[in-house]
């Protein structure tokens, strides 16, 4: 049995990073805060419908996991896809056009907030119901599998992140899975993404078990905690699962300790949750954490940052006016792309 490992917070301890990986890092997650806001923007206009999830304050899991990925790596996302799309290169416009459920989108418009997808990019797409992804991800970390052991790629093994909520570790295809991908080896990384909220339901409410990463050795696979307000934390633990996951070594369960700034949708009022409870969050940004570190510690200067800043504003801009001059969806396409073309 792999006992379980639990990692404290380890920003600014982590000495093996450059200064410009670090800001790779910073923009990475800035560009996430600033789409996710403008989305805000444009639903209240009426420019999208629907439900939509945003991700503020968990930019620092999807910029510390998927930025350690390589291209021909796999990301499986949940509902609240959008920055895990940015991450994994979809480039911003393409995103924006799909929320506003333009032709031009990533999904040609008929996916929506909520199912983002990009063959391209390996972005095997954002799922609406809760642990929908999971089985998903399983079956692409099975054909790396297949792929190198049957077919004799000599490509090194695709590893799959495959992302989801505190909530769905309480879901049959969590447990499932887990016990599938141990006794495959299969090399994927799932990452609990634990907001402390399922919807309006408190985590420690709703699950008789709280310490998710804990449940990782009934099925004998690493359980690792981590502070998912960290980047350079969860990139950390990232690495050393991912590297696991190419060994041929199996899977590994990551659970980061995270909250939403925002309340589950953009159509919740966000009523339940306490003020001091989202202040204490708040304080622990991770986007002003790592600005802080990087300017107190002098490995960049103001006007850098600034730099960094005008650059995501002039990409959010330029990605508004793209998916405002695209064209909608014509009628007479209206059943194309439900089924595969000969």
């Amino acid at each position: 049995m792999t006992d379980n490992i639990v990692l404290p917070s380890t920003l600014f301890e982590i000495s093996n990073i450059n200064s410009e990986v670090i800001l790779s890092l910073y923009e990475d997650m800035l560009l996430g805060r600033n789409f996710e806001d403008m989305c805000a923007q444009m639903y209240y206009r009426g420019k999208m419908f629907g439900f939509v999830h945003l991700y503020n304050g968990q930019e620092a899991v999807s910029t510390g996991v998927i930025k350690a990925l390589d291209k021909d790596d796999y990301v499986c996302s949940t509902y609240r896809d959008h920055v895990h799309a940015l991450s994994k290169g979809v480039p911003p416009k393409f995103v924006m056009a799909e929320l506003f459920g333009k032709e031009t989108g990533c999904s040609r418009g008929r996916g929506g907030s909520m199912h983002i997808f990009s063959a391209k990019h390996n972005f095997l797409g954002g799922f609406a119901f809760i642990g929908e992804g999971i089985p998903v991800a399983i079956g692409s970390a099975f054909q790396s599998i297949y792929r190198k052991q049957v077919l004799q790629d000599q490509h090194k093994i695709r590893v799959t992140a495959c992302f989801f909520g505190d909530g769905t570790s309480n879901n049959g295809q969590f447990f499932e899975c887990l016990n599938m991908a141990v006794l495959w080896k299969l090399p994927i990384i799932f990452i609990v993404e634990n907001n402390q909220w399922a919807i309006g339901m408190a985590h420690h409410r709703s699950s008789s078990y709280p310490e998710i990463h804990k449940k990782a050795s009934a099925f004998g696979l690493p359980g690792i905690e981590v502070d998912g307000m960290d980047v350079l934390a969860v990139r950390e633990v990232a690495q050393q699962s991912i590297s696991r996951a190419r060994l041929g070594e199996g899977p590994t369960l990551i659970e980061a300790l995270t909250y939403r700034f925002r309340g589950h949708s953009l159509a919740d009022p966000d009523e339940l949750r306490s003020r001091q409870e989202k202040e204490a969050w708040l304080a622990r940004d991770p986007i002003k954490r790592l600005k802080s570190y990087l300017i107190d510690n002098a490995l960049v200067n103001v006007d850098t940052i600034n730099e960094i800043h005008i650059k995501v504003k002039k990409e959010i801009d330029s990605a508004i006016e793209f998916a405002l001059s695209s064209p909608e969806p014509s009628i007479r396409d209206l059943k194309q792309y439900l089924f595969v073309e000969d």
